[in-house]
C-alpha cells in the first residue's frame, strides 16, 4: 500500500488492488482485447477471466520513486494487430490511472497469453 497524500488532517493510502481494478477495467474497454488471462500453473492452460475478476490479470507495484509499474496478461481477438492493440492499451491505461491517482505510471508491460476467435 502506498501512502501518497499527506496533509495536516491526515494521509491517503492507495492499495495496489485499486490501481489494478482501474487498469483492468480500462483494458477491457480497449478495442481488440477479449479479456484478461492467467496461466494455470497446474496444467499450463490459459484461463480467461470474467469482468468481475479483471484485477487478477493485472499486477501493480510501486517502484523506488513511488511511480506505478503495471503488468497485464491479456487475451486478444484473432485478426487484430497486436501492436495496435497493445499501444492503445498502454496509452489508455497510462492516461486513466494517472488521472485517477495523480501518480506517474513509469512502465507498462503486456503479456499476450492467448488469442480468441470472435463470433
Amino acid at each position: 500500500m502506498k501512502e501518497y497524500i499527506k496533509g495536516d488532517m491526515g494521509s491517503v493510502s492507495l492499495d495496489e488492488n485499486v490501481v489494478a481494478q482501474v487498469a483492468g477495467l480500462t483494458a477491457l474497454d480497449c478495442f481488440g482485447i477479449v479479456g484478461m488471462g492467467i496461466v494455470s500453473v497446474k496444467d499450463g492452460i490459459v484461463k480467461q477471466l470474467r469482468r468481475d475478476n479483471v484485477s487478477k490479470g493485472v499486477n501493480v507495484k510501486f517502484d523506488e520513486n513511488d511511480d506505478i509499474i503495471i503488468e497485464f496478461h491479456i487475451v486478444v481477438a484473432y485478426g487484430v494487430s497486436i501492436k495496435a492493440v497493445t499501444d492503445n492499451l498502454m496509452q489508455s491505461v497510462k492516461y486513466k490511472v494517472e488521472d485517477f491517482t495523480s501518480l506517474r505510471v513509469s512502465k507498462i508491460n503486456v503479456f499476450v497469453e492467448d488469442v480468441k476467435v470472435m463470433d
